[in-house]
């Protein structure tokens, strides 16, 4: 595990790392893997280094696979990421993840970590942190870990870039950025988040920490609703203005049926009762194969969908903005998702050099969507409320009442 800072010269490193490892004599037909967020980034970030740092000893290489094979009878291959499925059912002997804080969690978890057991593979990630998401929770847990080896190099201990250089980053970066990408820090708000003067605010006003849960007031739940990727769910009480985030469940893979039980299992560990459950509009559409749709799915497992109509996505991320003004949070249930609210960011233009309009879509998406699900359906519904299929809307918008905060 190598956390590092930009310039410092760490996909040279791990390239290099692959190669030595490709050239060994001994078991033949080993495959390594150099994993990006994308496979575009992939080609862009190693595929030159790769194919020019492979030429003593490598037999072929070929662009349109980003591959290098070599005399060992080694292989070396580039992939993105954002397609799991072409990795899927591959054994590998070592594997590099680059910039791994832009990856979902579960291409580690559930697709490249089964890949290398029966090979006894190494994995090494490496990246630069982009607040505390599933990076920062696997470095935290391999610097306890004495079978880890974690290295993290700061710019301001590595002397690899001249000061002047730094001094100049610093002043052009301003502190927050120049901390997550020079000096390593996971704790800096992270550049272009939505929701980063919002969260940091709750911090210092203590309403992110333990929230108990108020059973004599329903809970909301607030969906993104993935098909290959991951669904997200919100638990959210109302008491007056307030907003209580008191929970929080992400998973992928599973059918609708999963879910179903987790309400059904959360309703019973914590005694609450359900009041409205908010979706997305497209859950209406119906598949060509069964003529029905996830909102009749949803009904036939108990769960009666309020469907959000379709909005303007900019104005749903203004109405979570000005709703977390008065939300509560529990840090522990919820931590997944807070740390999906911090990572949630504009998308940047390289080659405009400018803000794109529309978000970035990586893990946080889901959680950020989400609660973006309420503000836009119950806080600040975008438009007149239609009923699902002719289901009259309960009047219920909270139980007036003292906060417990106060």
């Amino acid at each position: 595990m190598i956390v590092a800072h930009r310039r410092a010269g760490k996909t040279v490193a791990v390239i290099n790392d692959l190669i030595a490892h490709a050239n060994k004599p001994g078991r033949t037909q080993r495959q390594y893997a150099y994993v990006a967020p994308t496979l575009v980034r992939a080609k862009d970030i190693a595929w030159t280094y790769l194919k020019n740092a492979s030429v003593p000893v490598r037999r072929s290489h070929h662009e349109t696979e980003l591959r290098v094979d070599f005399f060992s009878g080694s292989r070396i291959r580039l992939y993105g990421a954002d397609d799991p499925d072409r990795l899927r059912g591959l054994y590998f002997d070592g594997v590099v993840l680059d910039e791994y804080a832009e990856m979902e969690p579960q291409v580690w978890t559930e697709v490249i970590r089964p890949a290398l057991s029966d090979r006894a593979g190494f994995a090494t990630f490496i990246g630069t942190p982009k607040g505390k998401n599933a990076f920062w929770q696997l470095w935290d847990a391999a610097r306890r870990d004495p079978s880890w080896f974690t290295l993290m190099l700061k710019a301001s201990q590595t002397g690899l870039l001249a000061p002047n250089e730094l001094a100049q980053a610093r002043a052009q970066m301003g502190e927050d950025q120049y901390a997550q990408e020079y000096e390593c820090s996971f704790e800096a708000a992270i550049k272009g988040a939505y929701y980063a003067e919002e969260l940091s605010r709750a911090g210092r006003e203590g309403r992110i920490g333990r929230v108990p849960i108020d059973r004599a007031v329903p809970v909301h739940t607030s969906w993104d609703l993935g098909v290959s990727d991951s669904t997200a769910i919100w638990f959210v009480q109302c008491v007056g203005r307030e907003r209580r985030l008191v929970d929080y469940h992400e998973a992928s893979g599973v059918g609708l049926d999963y879910y179903a039980r987790e309400l059904d299992d959360k309703r019973r560990e914590h005694q609450w009762v359900y009041g409205e459950h908010y979706l997305p509009h497209d859950i209406r559409n119906r598949e060509l194969t069964t003529g029905l749709s996830r909102a009749d799915t949803l009904r036939g497992l108990g769960i009666e969908p309020t469907v959000v109509p379709m909005h303007n996505v900019l104005d749903g991320i203004n109405a979570v903005r000005r709703m977390l003004s008065r939300t509560w949070i529990d840090e522990v249930r919820c931590e997944r998702g807070v740390e999906a609210l911090r990572a949630y960011r504009r998308q940047w233009d390289e080659r405009l050099k400018d803000w794109k309009a529309n978000p970035l879509h990586d893990w946080s998406s889901h959680g950020a969507d989400a609660l973006r699900m309420f503000a836009a359906g119950f806080d600040e519904p975008v438009s007149a409320p239609r009923p699902v299929e002719g289901r009259p809307r309960r009047g219920w918008r909270g139980i007036v009442g003292s906060s417990w905060g106060a």
